[in-house]
């Protein structure tokens, strides 16, 4: 029998999308533990995911140690003064920008693509599909903790290999999110990127083309 969903429900998931946000560590509640159910119960939903021909190419660390914060911190400060001068027009604004809560937030966790060893169905032309599995995953863990009322940052500005070294994950495996897991002060009505005017939203029209781009 097939499971189908209200309009009601239709609405409330919508909703969930529109609420979804990049939580930065100015947010984190530090003093607000995250107990390792919610964990299990967001971590349940990464693995709920699509993924290319059923591969489930995802492995997640979960941290909680203060030093192996600080050490992926130390690294989170190196490529963020590499990356400051490349937004020349932007520079002061994004020198005064909170990009990460890797020490606010009470969990980190680490998501890696791990290659199959043997041909997975769907992925021999474009090898790529597997990371693409693990990111649906991380879609998943973020509007689940949303759900839950627990704030996810996803911290970019990393050196992977640096990452993969602190958390000695093996060889083959790539670093595909960092994420910053914790409660929050508040959820923004919109992005906080977007109230800060680094950016705006683009519209559907604007995106969209059909049969030809």
């Amino acid at each position: 029998m097939s499971l189908l969903f209200t309009s009601e429900q239709q609405a409330l998931f919508e909703s969930l999308l529109q609420a979804r946000r990049d939580v930065r560590g100015n947010h984190f509640l530090c003093d607000e533990p995250v107990s390792d159910d919610e964990i299990q119960r967001i971590l349940q939903a990464a693995i709920w995911a699509p993924s290319v021909g059923y591969s489930q190419p995802w492995r997640f660390v979960v941290i909680r140690d203060d030093q192996v914060k600080q050490q992926v911190a130390h690294s989170f400060k190196q490529e963020n003064e590499k990356a400051a001068h490349l937004f020349d027009e932007k520079q002061q604004q994004y020198q005064q920008l909170k990009l990460e809560g890797i020490l606010e937030a009470p969990v980190n966790i680490a998501v890696f693509y791990e290659p199959s060893t043997a041909p997975v169905l769907g992925q021999t032309s474009m090898q790529e599909m597997g990371e693409y599995s693990v990111v649906c995953a991380v879609q998943n863990m973020w509007l689940m903790a949303r759900s839950m009322n627990i704030g996810i940052g996803w911290v970019s500005i990393l050196n992977p290999e640096d990452v993969k070294s602190i958390l000695s994950a093996p060889k083959d495996n790539k670093l595909v999110a960092y994420l910053c897991v914790g409660k929050v002060d508040e959820f923004l009505n919109r992005p906080e990127l977007e109230q800060l005017k680094w950016d705006k939203a683009k519209t559907l029209e604007s995106v969209v083309s059909y049969n030809r781009f």
